[in-house]
């Protein structure tokens, strides 16, 4: 059995840790955050200030391997997660009745829930595990290196102290200092690839009302304009939060930190204006995040891994910018892979970089297309490009068939080309497009005179 060392506790962090552990490894986690998530989400999800963790107040939506990678792993997880309020949404539930069953068609389900949710879960089970020892308060400052070709770490240092680990992993997060400390100690620099995304982030909680309306009835969760975004994330224990993503070049962006300014802007669009209509209880700020980008962090090259002893998951080795929702998703599945294969790993890293190139790194660099692409149009509010696609994603929600495509390439379950490819799903959005010839791309969103006008307001 492996000894591994694990730094930070966020989601990668501890379903690492957890999944080890539970295989009877010894496992010892450092945390430089002294608090941890508990029994008042509530609390947690609003008081804790985390400056590092920007994420941690932004929606989520956890994608089908989260649900899956838990189930098989961790089902006590997975059943404390849903009694602590996360619900399970169904891609087929837009349609009321759901289509006849094929297989596969169990797996395309959204959990719903904040973040904290999961992370609250996830430390209850791991503080059970009696092999992993979590240390709260215990910043790691560093790592301890012997000599070899390559060099190999043998453990973290933290204050003045050496913990020996035959295996460390990094899960210290987008902003890890592991890269430095590799190249600062003679290794070959880590390859990291990055691209800004050029997209920023507002968003704002609130609770429905136990007296008022609980429905906004069939609406869809997105809009759009030709230079903004704007879309629902339904969440736990009758919390839901409202995001507004636009350039970061775009000059009423400041203004829209302003809560009556958000709304109004927010009741410009039909997907947010039907929750606002419920009449919630607003619960926080507008949340800003921005300075996204996608991020690659290989510790391998072409003359293979740049050290032993160390690998990295979770955002310090993929982060993506949160538009489509991979990070947790991406996390959980290196988790696994690190704790089936942890023994191979710490006699050589090699096959879990290759792994990590060849099963996540095409999300990687969808995501960065997706991104440029994005980017660019809210940028220079360009108008819809691709009639084809844009016809796709209308059809999706009048035709099952298309939708189970869409569902599969949003739950990262098959490549866009793959999907969208198949004989069925083309033929039916050929024949979608056939039966409308005048059809061209358009925005449920305002004008940008509208919102201009608004926002001046």
């Amino acid at each position: 059995m492996a000894r591994v060392a694990i730094i930070g506790s966020g989601i990668s962090g501890l379903a690492t840790a957890l999944m080890l552990g539970r295989r009877g490894h010894t496992v010892t986690l450092f945390e430089q955050d002294a608090r941890e998530a508990g029994d008042h989400l509530d609390e947690d999800f609003h008081d804790w200030k985390r400056p590092r963790v920007p994420q941690a107040v932004q929606p989520h939506s956890f994608l089908a391997p989260v649900r899956t990678v838990l189930r098989a792993e961790a089902p006590d997880v997975y059943a404390d997660l849903l009694a602590r309020g996360a619900r399970e949404y169904h891609d087929f539930d837009w349609f009321g009745e759901h289509p006849s069953y094929r297989a596969g068609d169990e797996d395309l389900v959204t959990l719903r829930t904040r973040r904290i949710v999961l992370e609250a879960a996830l430390t209850a089970a791991v503080r059970r595990e009696a092999s992993v020892d979590v240390r709260r308060g215990s910043r790691v400052s560093g790592l301890a290196f012997e000599d070899g070709r390559p060099p190999r770490v043998t453990g973290v240092r933290v204050g003045g102290e050496t913990h020996p680990a035959e295996l460390v992993v990094d899960a210290s997060g987008r902003r890890s200092p592991v890269p430095a400390w590799l190249t600062a100690a003679g290794c070959r620099p880590p390859v990291i690839e990055s691209h800004r995304t050029g997209i920023a982030y507002l968003c704002r909680w609130y609770r429905l009302r136990a007296d008022g309306p609980r429905d906004p009835g069939r609406v869809k969760t997105g809009s759009d304009a030709p230079y903004a975004l704007a879309g629902v994330f339904p969440s736990d224990n009758d919390t839901f939060a409202l995001h507004l993503v636009l350039s970061t070049g775009d000059p009423t962006r400041g203004a829209l930190t302003d809560p009556a300014v958000f709304e109004a802007a927010a009741r410009l669009f039909p997907a947010t204006a039907a929750w606002l209509d419920l009449d919630p209880e607003p619960r926080s700020a507008v949340l800003a995040m921005a300075g996204l980008d996608n991020r690659w962090t290989s510790l391998t090259d072409d003359d293979g891994p740049v050290v032993a002893g160390l690998v990295n998951a979770g955002d310090s080795l993929v982060h993506t910018n949160p538009t489509l929702g991979h990070g947790v998703a991406l996390g959980l599945h290196a988790a696994q892979r690190l704790a089936t294969h942890v023994d191979e790993i710490v006699a050589d890293p090699a096959d879990y970089h290759s792994w990590a190139a060849g099963a996540l790194r095409p999300w990687f660099d969808a995501q960065v297309k997706a991104d440029h692409a994005a980017g660019r149009r809210l940028a220079e509010s360009t108008p819809p490009s691709d009639r084809r696609a844009a016809a796709r994603g209308v059809c999706a929600f009048e035709d099952p068939v298309v939708m189970r495509a869409r569902a599969q390439v949003r739950h990262l379950l098959r490549p866009a080309d793959d999907a969208y490819g198949a004989d069925e799903v083309d033929g039916r959005v050929t024949a979608w497009l056939a039966a409308r010839p005048d059809f061209s791309p358009t925005y449920d969103g305002p004008t940008r005179d509208r919102w201009d006008a608004v926002i001046a307001g």
